[in-house]
């Protein structure tokens, strides 16, 4: 179904919800509410007063109504627009300006009066703001106010930019803005550090005031922060709560998004259930997190007690589920990731035969590989398998710009101490530094210097490859044509992509394939090279037989690890095994310390690798199996042939 549990609210929601297939779907109908819209509007000679939001939310929204422009003949003649917010201090021709977004997105392609298309200024002299905010005001009232109010949300709960702390009653108003908003805007402005501090934004009683009120959010990584906004105590310091006081509002979200929400985390906490091997599984873990006792331990009362009756009644008793679900975790470890020569492989994640698979490790950047499956990768290859790596990407734009400089410095040195002519080379490094010298936040790099950060992380990677155990003639760089942009935002996907991945393919044609399943990955990266690798073995499927016999397998590490009851396959890491984990991570010194881009996470990538491997086997044994020293987590993709 494209729409799923459509307007279910529950005891734990406090506002309407509607929960789509994906973001696509989602976004087509708002898009086609806001056109009807302005159709009635149209109807009646009266003007439809939109409020718009920015960000990457509403883009399908905004594409969308272009189509409907284009297509079906739907104008914007009548239409008057107010934008939530714009940074501050911000000139309205800069990238990362609102009205850049809103002009490149919807307003250069549909009929709309300029004169009816408001903004926030972000060039206006500071004292000059409040007037300019109680003007933007009366504009809004003296229509009547908003017909629609779109929204996102951000990972603070902001509304607009209404940061924690914001009053239920605010108006238009320059505000500070969280760290953590800046840090998530920080890729957009080639750094935090050049992230503006404050904005201009309608404030959440202005909202409060539209006819109608949309809040939209897509991925996992807004499931939290909606859980909060949804089913949380109204709260200044989540100020998407405050929406639960409204009687026009109604959340608009992806599967992903509504992840956390108790009636699809815990759904035997809401209704009755349909008690699949799955769900029972998530169901009986929680239990046991939730109790704090081994699966085991658990007993009658404490399913009675808390929720899970009806799984009890029904696929009781329950020391019974205990013991099989105790047994399907204990069948997902495995100290052979290539499966074991010569056993019984029923009750094993991986097969037996061949005993000498060949294998493909794709790492989406060139250091995934080694940060997320860094010990089943030595694993696999001290276990006589025959694996290749393949770096999809150069992962240039996460060099910084002195390490650069560096380099081209050695080679000039070297060059000179070895009686070569570097004539040209100083040349070349002479303007590479006036370069830098002068470059603009987000600047696209040079050609040549683009080039020498993409040698830089080729070099790391060789050296984590070799120090795993791998010959070079088994370490691959695709240098995916959809990353070469030089800037943060990359190129659309083609078949040259996905081409290039078949070859790779059929030049192995691996038994097993390992890919990068952190859907979640900050910087977007992950899951489009992991939708490429997913295309390539579509299209083998159809015509090969090998294909069609090969596993491919998600890895995950650097943002998230999976849950315990997603796992199926845990490859335990011993002590000396994670210390060569960490020294293959070591290679990557570009990365080491500060990377250019990391994440909500500060740690360092080494750090995060550690710690996200402990913490699965110390899951694992909390649940009553056996205690290792670390544990990486890996889940099988199920083709739908």
């Amino acid at each position: 179904m494209a729409r799923l549990n459509l307007l279910e609210e529950t005891r734990f929601e406090k506002l309407p919800v509607s929960v789509f297939e994906n973001p696509k779907i989602a976004s087509v109908n708002v898009a086609h509410r806001i056109a009807a819209l302005i159709k009635s509007k149209q109807a009646n000679n009266a003007p439809a007063v939109l409020g718009l939001a920015t960000g990457v939310t509403p883009i399908a929204v905004y594409a969308e109504l272009v189509r409907l422009h284009k297509e079906e003949g739907l104008s914007f003649k009548n239409v008057i627009t107010f934008n939530l917010d714009e940074y501050y201090p911000m000139a309205p021709t800069a990238v990362q300006s609102y009205v850049t977004f809103m002009n490149e997105n919807l307003f250069d392609h549909i009929d709309i009066d300029r004169n009816n298309v408001h903004i926030p200024d972000g060039t206006l002299a500071l004292e000059d703001i409040p007037a300019f905010c109680l003007e933007y005001e009366k504009k809004i009232g003296d229509l009547g106010g908003l017909d629609i109010q779109i929204l996102g949300i951000g990972r603070t709960g902001h509304i607009g930019f209404n940061e924690p702390g914001s009053a239920p009653n605010s108006g238009t108003r320059l505000v500070t803005l969280d760290d953590l908003t800046r840090r998530d805007a920080a890729r957009d402005f080639g750094g935090k550090s050049f992230v503006p501090t404050k904005a201009i934004t309608m404030g959440i009683g202005t909202i409060f005031k539209a006819r109608e009120i949309i809040l939209m959010a897509w991925s996992r990584k807004k499931a939290s922060i909606i859980k909060k906004a949804v089913e949380g105590e109204i709260s200044g310091d989540v100020p998407a709560t405050y929406l639960q006081l409204s009687e026009n509002v109604e959340f608009i979200l992806d599967a992903p998004a509504a992840s956390e929400l108790t009636r699809f985390d815990t759904p035997w906490l809401v209704k009755d259930c349909v008690w699949t091997d799955a769900l029972i599984r998530k169901a009986v873990i929680w239990l046991a997190n939730t109790l704090k006792k081994p699966i085991l331990k658990l007993t009658e009362d404490d399913y009675n007690n808390n929720g899970m009756a009806q799984l009890a009644t029904e696929k009781g008793p329950v020391y019974n589920i205990n013991i099989h679900i105790f047994n399907k975790l204990q069948h997902t470890i495995t100290g052979w990731p290539g499966g074991k020569p010569n056993a019984d492989d029923s009750q094993r994640p991986e097969r037996a035969e061949p005993a000498k698979k060949r294998v493909i490790i794709f790492s989406p950047h060139p250091d995934d590989d080694v940060i997320s499956m860094g010990g089943t990768f030595i694993r696999l290859v001290d276990q006589k398998h025959d694996v290749h790596v393949a770096y999809q990407t150069s992962g240039n734009t996460a060099v910084w710009d002195d390490d650069a400089l560096r380099f081209v410095e050695f080679n000039v040195d070297f060059t000179e101490k070895m009686g070569m002519d570097n004539t040209h080379l100083k040349d070349l490094y002479n303007k590479m530094r006036t370069f830098i010298e002068q470059k603009k936040p987000n600047q696209v790099d040079t050609p040549e210097i683009q080039t020498v950060k993409g040698l830089i992380r080729k070099g790391e990677a060789i050296a984590g490859a070799r120090y795993c155990g791998l010959e070079d003639d088994h370490i691959h760089f695709q240098a995916l044509p959809f990353y070469e942009s030089g800037k943060v935002q990359k190129n659309p996907v083609t078949d040259a992509d996905i081409e290039l991945t078949i070859e790779l393919l059929q030049k192995v044609k691996p038994h097993q394939v390992y890919a990068a399943g952190d859907f979640e990955d900050p910087h977007g990266t992950h899951i489009v090279c992991f939708n490429i690798i997913l295309a390539a073995l579509k299209r083998l499927r159809k015509t090969e037989a090998w294909a069609q016999d090969c596993w491919l397998w998600m890895y995950r590490g650097a943002w998230y690890e999976f849950e315990t009851h997603e796992i199926e396959m845990a490859v335990p890491i011993s002590p000396k095994e994670l210390e060569r984990k960490k020294y293959a991570i070591f290679k990557h010194q570009s990365q080491k310390d500060r990377a250019v881009f990391p994440g909500d996470d500060a740690r360092e990538f080494w750090q995060r690798a550690e710690d996200r491997n402990r913490d699965t086997a110390k899951a694992y044994d909390e649940l009553g199996l056996a205690e290792y020293e670390a544990m990486e987590a890996f889940v099988r993709w199920k083709f739908e042939d």
